[in-house]
């Protein structure tokens, strides 16, 4: 497939046998739609399925995780976080890129009836983790058997996320607020404290505000750098098509890959999974949530080559050493 050593040109870059950045994507696909791989990602995503754990209680599926590690002969760093696992393939030199997947189940039963079904009550796998588990271990898989063909380093990166999104049954009065930028999330803090115990004065009554800073810190927006929105886009089209990618519209989720992205730049996208047999989804969230396990080779695939291309666009120019006359 490819070579550790790049041949430059003035036109393109090539890997040692010819084969352009550009057909990358489509050929990890290609060696992602393998059926044994396929199979073994649908074994591995229902495994996970089965067993929900919830946010930092992910020890089982951190354990099955790391067993998979093991056999790929991959290895990583345990425990971060507490569940969370780091997994490094490559030479362990820059450049270095990260790909990350959250692996929490929900708190809600699941109502799908099918042989795969949540075994454990009022957990479920309702947001997609499972499947996002299973596509990054896929990429791993495709890039650990690939390394000695290709000059790459990533970092593979599972933990766990949470769900603060739900408003609680009791006397205290709770509820989420969400913006498009940090500076704005600030000035609705202050603003929502004002007019909380304000209203609550005109009603000679008292009232206080905790927006439980030290339990949940607030979540930044999500931006997307936009060198990597062009690249990824790029990407994307070279294995999807152009008209298979499409750019969304800011919409008020709360996610902490934002974190992430406060310190290097970093991409979040959604890969779609409608189909002609898969055509009325539920969303996310549901307890009715179901995915269509024919989009797992595309989700590693497309892993894998975020991080190959990146990273053989990104060689470091090594200066050549001369003896001086």
């Amino acid at each position: 497939m490819f070579d550790t050593t790049l041949v430059l040109s003035s036109s393109s870059i090539l890997s040692s046998n010819g084969l352009l950045l550009s057909e990358i994507p489509s050929k990890l696909l290609e060696l992602a739609k393998r059926a044994d791989l396929y199979d073994w990602m649908v074994s591995v995503r229902r495994k996970i399925h089965e067993n929900p754990e919830l946010c930092y209680e992910e020890f089982k599926t951190s354990e099955l995780i790391r067993s998979e590690l093991d056999k790929m002969g991959i290895s990583y760093k345990y425990p971060v976080a507490i569940t969370g696992v780091v997994a490094f393939v490559g030479s362990g030199k820059p450049p270095f890129v990260a790909l990350r997947a959250d692996m929490d189940a929900l708190p809600m039963q699941e109502m799908v009836e099918w042989e795969h079904k949540s075994k454990v009550p009022g957990k479920m796998h309702a947001c997609g983790h499972d499947a996002h588990v299973t596509m990054l271990l896929g990429a791993a898989k495709i890039l650990q058997e690939h390394r000695d063909e290709l000059k790459v380093v990533t970092v593979a990166k599972f933990q766990g996320g949470g769900a603060f999104n739900v408003i609680p049954d009791s006397v205290t009065i709770g509820g989420t607020f969400r913006s498009f930028s940090k500076e704005r999330m600030m000035q609705l803090k202050q603003r929502i404290e004002e007019v909380i115990t304000k209203q609550a004065a005109v009603q000679r009554c008292n009232a206080t505000v905790n927006f439980l800073t030290k339990e949940k810190p607030f979540y930044p927006p999500t931006v997307n750098h936009e060198n990597l929105h062009d690249y990824f886009r790029t990407v994307a089209q070279d294995m999807l098509g152009t008209n298979k990618v499409h750019e969304m519209q800011p919409f008020m989720g709360a996610e902490d890959f934002s974190f992430y992205q406060e310190v290097i730049p970093g991409y979040f996208y959604f890969l779609g999974m409608r189909s002609e047999k898969h055509k009325a989804l539920k969303s996310l969230h549901s307890p009715y949530f179901e995915m269509n396990e024919d989009v797992l080779p595309y989700g590693a695939a497309l892993q894998a080559s975020l991080a190959v291309r990146y990273l053989l666009e990104n060689q470091p120019i090594e200066a050549e050493n001369h003896d001086e006359l």
